[in-house]
């Protein structure tokens, strides 16, 4: 067997992939279908910086070059490829990003479709958020276009009939009950490629640079984290001053008409999609009411045990995470507040983390990026950071890491409590949020949302923070109560954890057959070696010189070594049981939730 085989981060060997909780098998083939999509951006380049130029609307005296390959931003869920514009005078005036998403990691395999709803939605949340909280500092969009559908340029780059017509339609527009177009002109490109994009200001500066890169360093520097508190409180609260009547994500239509008709799109809906889990949420359901929503969330949970084929490990594991969903279910009520049932529901940043701030050196947030995963939600999901001692969420314990969390919990909400008080004195609207926010970690519902949204991680959030709420038992204790308990998950348990099993086996048939199948194949000395590196891209695409993309991980789309992928925030344990953490924090064990 060999001794180990290529990921997207690094290498894995057979004993550590058999031991992974999460899909090896549809790991591996991460890196060939990179390599794919990269070579066919790298091969259309001149075509993006005639995109570029057509949004931007460059004269002839003005130029525009993607930049080398190693420049290009990698990240999980996109890729972001620099393009600097250059003066009539031959100086650099500006640089943007194309910003792709990755089709083999959204579901667009499995869920056609997937790519143009993820810029659907991201689209519409930066014209929303630039209309309606323009306190907010977000990267201006200039221009994005779908592969199905048509392209779409910032009104002031357009010629003065569009602009024309465009304020036309405009003034008319509420005079016959129509909505009002954002700021940007439709119609058909002159150049395309088979994937959409978005076209945004690169905010990286001398003077504004990501939060990931100073944050182990200076956060426990009180001031900083007093501004940085202060900055995030006043975008929670912006974003929530225009409350929604359902739960869903903001998308655009081919008419340019923004509206809250998406699903509430998540990192972890398009994830599970992407293997192959059924959702049952389709593109256009939007929820009244936040126990439905509770539910179909619990719901994938279900989902994602019965469809990934590793997803239990044996039957004690089995009945400890049946359990654990069982009685999820039955403990909704204790922590959704029926007050809230029908809203309010606020813009919500569910992707929150340190990678997706730029912040000056006093940790004042100067821009913030990557609003892809925005959506409309219940109030009472809204929580500070959990990221804010450096630790995954199913990774503060009973003890000096949860003491830790608690103390600086009590300091953000002091920040955010203040700002939500001096926007109430200044005649804003206060939902009272702080209180809420309080009341949720009295409660335990910080806990119960947290898990709720942590696939990987519920059934260890659930051992540490919820059961002792109602019971405290042994080790021996536990087991009982799951295998009591257990059985109220689906009639006739026994065979499907014995189904489970058989699945396991069959996939870890498949692993070792990968395996054996890669100690097979003909080794050419002349080729690069199988891990994804610089010099792979450079062989496979042909370069005099060494122009292939940084295949690492960049803060600026993911920022974590994760669990779930490096777009997520740093959730340690999603999705799958094992507890993972951050790069910033040591690897737990990876061996299932309880041992």
């Amino acid at each position: 067997m060999p001794g180990a085989l290529p990921l997207l981060h690094g290498q894995i060997s057979l004993s550590a992939a058999l031991d992974d909780d999460d899909n090896v098998l549809q790991e591996l083939s991460y890196p060939q279908r990179r390599i794919d999509f990269y070579v066919y951006l790298y091969q259309h380049r001149t075509i993006i910086e005639s995109i570029v130029s057509y949004h931007m609307n460059l004269n002839k005296k003005q130029t525009c070059r993607v930049e080398e390959v190693k420049d290009w931003i990698s990240g999980s869920f996109n890729v972001c490829i620099p393009v600097v514009i250059d003066g009539q005078d031959g100086r650099t005036s500006k640089r943007v990003l194309m910003r792709f998403p990755l089709p083999y990691k959204v579901g667009e395999s499995q869920q056609p479709g997937n790519s143009d709803e993820k810029l659907r939605c991201e689209a519409a949340t930066y014209i929303w958020t630039r209309q309606n909280c323009p306190s907010i500092p977000i990267p201006q969009l200039w221009g994005f276009a779908f592969a199905q559908g048509p392209c779409f340029t910032a009104i002031q780059h357009t010629s003065i009939f569009s602009r024309l017509k465009w304020y036309l339609h405009r003034v008319l527009s509420p005079l016959f009950g129509y909505p009002i177009r954002p700021p940007y002109s439709s119609g058909n490109c002159p150049y395309s490629l088979k994937t959409g994009y978005l076209l945004l200001d690169n905010v990286g500066s001398s003077d504004a640079v990501m939060l990931s890169e100073t944050w182990d360093r200076l956060r426990h520097d009180r001031k900083r984290r007093a501004n940085l508190f202060r900055g995030l409180s006043q975008i929670i609260l912006s974003l929530a001053q225009f409350p929604f009547d359902r739960i869903g994500s903001l998308t655009i239509d081919n008419h340019g008409i923004v509206k809250l008709t998406n699903r509430p799109l998540t990192l972890r809906l398009h994830h599970l999609e992407n293997e192959s889990v059924p959702t049952d949420m389709d593109r256009d359901l939007v929820y009244s009411t936040s126990d439905s929503y509770y539910m179909d969330l619990l719901s994938y949970h279900d989902s994602r045990l019965r469809h990934v084929p590793n997803s239990i490990r044996d039957k004690a594991d089995g009945e400890a995470q049946l359990s654990s969903l069982t009685i999820m279910r039955a403990l909704l009520p204790h922590f959704s507040c029926r007050k809230h049932r029908r809203g309010p529901f606020i813009m919500t940043l569910t992707d929150l983390h340190q990678s997706n701030l730029f912040v000056d050196s006093d940790w004042n947030i100067k821009s913030l990026v990557d609003l892809e995963w925005t959506c409309s939600r219940p109030v009472e999901m809204l929580h500070p950071p959990y990221w804010l001692t450096s630790r995954g969420v199913d990774q503060l314990y009973e003890g000096e890491h949860l003491d830790a969390f608690s103390e600086i919990h009590a300091e953000f909400m002091e920040v955010f409590d203040k700002e939500e008080q001096n926007r109430s004195q200044a005649g804003k609207k206060s939902l009272g949020l702080a209180s809420i926010m309080r009341r949720g970690w009295a409660t335990g519902s910080f806990w119960y949302f947290h898990a709720l949204e942590t696939p990987k991680g519920l059934y260890n959030i659930f051992l540490d923070h919820i059961q002792p709420r109602y019971s405290k038992l042994d080790d021996a204790g536990m087991v009982e109560f799951e295998r009591t308990v257990s059985p109220y998950w689906t009639p006739d348990i026994q065979t499907f954890l014995d189904g489970k099993l058989k699945e396991k086996e069959i996939y870890e048939g498949h692993l070792r057959d990968a395996f054996s199948v890669a100690q097979e194949e003909p080794s050419n000395p002349e080729s690069p070696p199988a891990s994804l590196t610089i010099d792979l891209i450079d062989f496979m695409l042909g370069f005099d010189s060494c122009s292939a993309p940084c295949l690492l991980e960049s803060p600026l789309d993911c920022q974590h070594s994760h669990s779930e992928h490096a777009d997520v925030p740093p959730v340690s344990g999603d999705p799958g049981r094992s507890s993972q953490t951050m790069t910033t924090v040591a690897s737990s064990s990876g061996h299932s939730a309880r041992e």
